[in-house]
């Protein structure tokens, strides 16, 4: 169950929505609705299907309502919602309005969210995703996949200054595993299963282990480096630390993604 702090946040979102947008149903997929989350560190997936086309008017209202959101609750800036039109659900490559990142934007609901909220979705308002969403079918999962892995990450692998980051190492391999267990055994599995998946996939164990302390572990999200020399030291430490990590990433994942394409191309 979500602490206190998320769902203090959810009910005051499902409110502002139920007031101000009206929408048919509200969903959640991701870590929230698969038992995976772990507040402050994961996000808050959230669907609300709407009886009509976002028009420019609710556009401007949805800005408003998630930045009032923001302002009253820190966790908002996780809180990511796709909204689509109640007529339009049938096409998984067509885009619907969505809040994410802290700014409107477009995109599709794809069929590994279509298949999650059908597998194990939360219903926080309305008829629940089997009701409404056509289900994705095998195919449709795997070509989704392959296509995933063969045209996004594979090409990002290549892209060196990407993988010092956080978010670069943790969705690129948590998402390679998922989506071998995917490939291979038709089920989705989460973040923290997708750990033991790579420990089992011969991915390097040290930034298995960092993975896992940032998402699971009790150290502090935003630690201090400190001033003055003790700073500098620790500073040049961990900046080597990100150069090495990058390297040992790049380096599982392209012969990685390269294979499982081949395997199911």
């Amino acid at each position: 169950m979500p602490d206190v702090s998320t769902s203090l946040l959810l009910d005051h979102f499902v409110t502002a929505l139920r007031t101000g947008v009206r929408p048919v149903a509200v969903w959640a997929h991701g870590s929230l609705a698969g038992g995976d989350y772990q507040e402050g560190r994961s996000d808050l997936d959230l669907i609300a299907v709407l009886d009509g086309p976002v028009t420019q008017d609710l556009r401007g209202h949805l800005r408003r309502l998630h930045r009032d959101l923001r302002a009253t609750h820190p966790l908002a800036a996780r809180l990511h919602c796709g909204y689509l039109d109640r007529g339009r659900l049938t096409d998984a490559d067509l885009p619907h309005p969505a809040w994410a990142h802290e700014r409107l934007m477009d995109r599709p609901v794809t069929p590994v969210t279509r298949r999650e909220l059908h597998a194990f979705g939360r219903v926080f308002q309305g008829p629940g995703p089997v009701d409404l969403l056509p289900p994705v079918d095998a195919a449709e999962l795997r070509d989704f996949l392959v296509r995933d892995q063969r045209d996004y990450w594979r090409p990002a692998v290549d892209r060196a200054e990407l993988w010092r980051r956080d978010i670069w190492v943790d969705l690129g391999l948590l998402t390679h595993a998922r989506a071998a267990v995917a490939l291979r055994e038709g089920r989705l599995i989460t973040k923290g299963e997708a750990l033991t998946v790579l420990a089992g996939a011969g991915a390097p164990a040290e930034v298995v282990a960092d993975i896992r302390e940032r998402r699971y572990g009790k150290a502090e999200l935003h630690e201090s480096r400190g001033e003055g020399a003790g700073g500098a030291r620790k500073d040049e430490a961990h900046e080597g630390w990100l150069g090495r990590r990058a390297a040992l990433t790049r380096d599982h994942l392209a012969p990685a993604i390269d294979a499982l394409v081949a395997a199911y191309r």
